[in-house]
């Protein structure tokens, strides 16, 4: 059987005449399309555009706490005088070795080279040198006698050998611990001591969860030298903890521009809290910084190194 093919045409009939009733209805229908379409592109651009300014003024707060917070030079009136000489002297520092740490080469450059060479009546510090001043200063910490050192809990926790700042030390001669508070360096007074004894308590570095008067680390090592340097030369407390503040910010850069940030978002204004405050266990330990880092997120800062690590 044969089925038939038939053409099947669709027609289809308009009004022919259309009440203005439903004629304004078609037009408000249309309208309210193309009104949404509007403000659907008008939300979105706004959006962008917040999105867009909000990324500017972060970018400009993060550039803004960077100049608050690292300095390009720092020129301390601190009298080294022939410190590095007598070091080498006594084999507390291998010039050789030191070189080959910071230079790759067996030569220290001539801005570094002149702490070796005469007496230096300022220390100058940047971040290009900041590697530099870490390992003198450890070696000045580790050898210059001090009680804290000696009757401290350096002492206290046992074997003094094991910790990284002692069995560590590899840029001098021989075995660390006949250097370790062996050398008369810096002369104190009992006030003076007292006072190394009081800034030490309050100061602490982000490798660590120690204060300097337990310096078990590289950079506690050296903080102990530094304010035993400063302290000898009858700096005020406020002109230490300054001191040491700019040490540790060259060593650990990423740490400081966190708390500042940090602190801008609390209403608190970085460069009018103290350098004590600052270096307290609350910012500058290792779980403090942790803390503060957690808080504030990652932040992709131009150009900034994470910074420093313990020496093990």
């Amino acid at each position: 059987m044969k089925v038939s093919k038939k053409k099947l045409r669709l027609k289809y009939v308009f009004p022919k005449k259309i009440s203005m009733k439903n004629l304004l209805v078609l037009l408000l229908v249309i309208a309210s399309f193309l009104f949404g379409i509007l403000v659907d592109k008008t939300i979105f651009l706004r959006s962008e555009t917040n999105s867009v300014n909000v990324a500017a003024d972060n970018s400009k707060d993060l550039a803004n706490i960077q100049n608050q917070v690292l300095k390009e030079k720092y020129v301390f009136k601190i009298k080294w005088e022939d410190l590095g000489e007598k070091m080498v002297g006594d084999g507390v520092i291998d010039k050789t070795k030191l070189a080959q740490a910071i230079t790759g080469t067996d030569e220290l450059s001539e801005d570094l080279e002149k702490y070796f060479s005469g007496n230096q009546n300022q220390i100058e510090l940047t971040s290009e040198n900041s590697n530099f001043w870490v390992d003198v200063l450890w070696g000045l910490g580790l050898a210059n006698k001090n009680k804290v050192l000696e009757t401290g809990e350096m002492i206290a926790e046992g074997d003094t050998n094991d910790f990284a700042s002692t069995g560590g030390w590899s840029l001098g001669t021989g075995d660390p611990m006949n250097h370790y508070s062996g050398h008369y360096y810096i002369n104190l007074s009992d006030k003076q001591q007292e006072l190394v004894e009081e800034i030490a308590g309050n100061i602490y570095r982000p490798c660590c969860g120690n204060s300097t008067m337990f310096p078990d680390c590289n950079h506690g090592m050296a903080a102990l030298g530094l304010i035993e340097l400063m302290a000898s030369q009858d700096f005020s407390k406020d002109e230490i903890y300054k001191t040491v503040l700019a040490f540790n910010i060259n060593w650990f850069p990423e740490t400081y521009l966190n708390t500042a940030y940090y602190l801008k978002q609390n209403d608190r204004d970085y460069e009018k809290i103290s350098a004590k405050e600052i270096l307290s266990k609350t910012f500058s330990s290792s779980m403090g910084s942790e803390s503060i880092q957690k808080k504030v997120g990652n932040i992709e800062w131009f150009g900034s190194e994470g910074g420093g690590s313990c020496e093990a």
